[in-house]
This record gives structure tokens, C-alpha cells and sequence, in this order.
């Protein structure tokens, strides 16, 4: 499983109601994509939930490498570059994913928690430790589910959760208002170890 993130950050004058416009009329649009676990159609806006920023930040779970190959390759994101431009896209490699206590609820809320892994970690203890923050976290209430993952290039290692609509989310980290959540197949996305 792959775990990727693209953030557009937009001017602080910015009406974010063309991001709200963009995921309303195109988020359906994902909701039937081979290979994709999850995207979460992401945005934090500047002053609200302590953002610096306001930017649109969708965050994907892709099961398949062949479904990640055809979004990025493909028409769909290519549409975002002609609008805002070509993003970096960060990437992870899942460690392990885990329903939470709200699976199939809506998700309003999500939370990205990124930390440098320190040199001299042993892989076997940080996929470990990884697996184990992702099952307390999903045992909150209110979690709708949690991605546990690590960059092997810049040895980061990111938590994302997702939170249900009316339930303050219990981790902390950049906090995203989902404007939409496409689960075409999550069913689909192994629970537990990744591998």
C-alpha cells in the first residue's frame, strides 16, 4: 500500500470557497477509482484549528500500485497541475492501516502527525511502535480509521487519521477539514500490517 499527499498553499486573501466549489462538483469523481483505498479531500484554512496556511491537501491511500500509476499519470491530475500548478507529491510506504470505532461514519475531521525517524532506529521496532500508535488511536471514539506509514527517503514516519463528523478528533498534528472522502476500495486495503 502506498500513502501519498500533495499541499497546494494558497495567498492568505484566498477565497477558500473555490476549494469547497472544486470538491463538490469533482470529488465524486474519484469515488469509483481502481486501487484506491481512500482520498481524503483535505483543506486547512489560515485561523481555524490553529492553521498558519490556507491550503488544499487532499491525502490518499492507494492499494495498488497500478491504481496510483493511473492517477498520477493520468487525466485527473494532470487537471490539478493545469490549475494550481505542479505539486511535490510526498510518499509514504504503508506500515499498516486500522479501522477505528466510527468505520463507515463521515469523516469531518483529519489529522496528519509527521516526525523525523532518529538515526540508529531499528526498522523492526519503528514498524512496531508504528503498528501499535495506529491501534490506540483507532480504539478512540470518533476514529474512523488510521494510516500509519514511513518515507524510507527522508526517514519520516507519518500517523494520519480521520475523524467522524460531530467528534473532536484525540491526536495531535496538522489539523484538515474533509470535504469529502472517496473509499472506493477500502474494503479492499488489508487491516493491520501491511505486509
Amino acid at each position: 500500500m502506498h500513502a501519498k499527499q500533495y499541499e497546494i498553499t494558497l495567498p492568505a486573501d484566498y477565497d477558500m470557497g473555490v476549494i469547497r466549489e472544486r470538491v463538490a462538483t469533482k470529488g465524486h469523481l474519484l469515488d469509483a477509482f481502481p486501487g484506491l483505498g481512500f482520498k481524503a479531500y483535505l483543506m486547512r484554512e489560515r485561523g481555524v484549528d490553529g492553521s498558519p496556511v490556507n491550503q488544499y491537501a487532499p491525502f490518499y491511500l492507494w492499494h495498488t500500485a497500478e491504481g496510483l500509476g493511473s492517477f498520477l499519470w493520468g487525466p485527473g491530475f494532470q487537471g490539478l497541475c493545469d490549475d494550481f500548478g505542479r505539486p511535490v507529491v510526498q510518499h509514504w510506504m504503508a506500515v499498516g492501516y486500522e479501522d477505528g470505532g466510527a468505520a463507515g461514519d463521515r469523516p469531518s475531521t483529519a489529522v496528519r502527525h509527521r516526525r523525523p525517524v532518529p538515526e540508529g532506529t531499528r526498522t523492526t521496532d519503528l514498524t512496531e511502535e508504528l503498528l501499535a500508535e495506529a491501534r490506540v488511536s483507532a480504539e478512540q471514539d470518533g476514529a474512523v480509521g488510521v494510516l500509519v506509514a514511513v518515507d524510507p527517503r527522508h526517514w519520516e514516519a507519518v500517523t494520519f487519521s480521520l475523524w467522524a463528523e460531530g467528534t473532536a478528533a484525540k491526536a495531535s498534528g496538522e489539523v484538515f477539514q474533509v470535504l469529502h472522502c472517496s473509499t472506493p476500495e477500502l474494503g479492499q486495503v488489508g487491516r493491520g500490517r501491511a505486509w
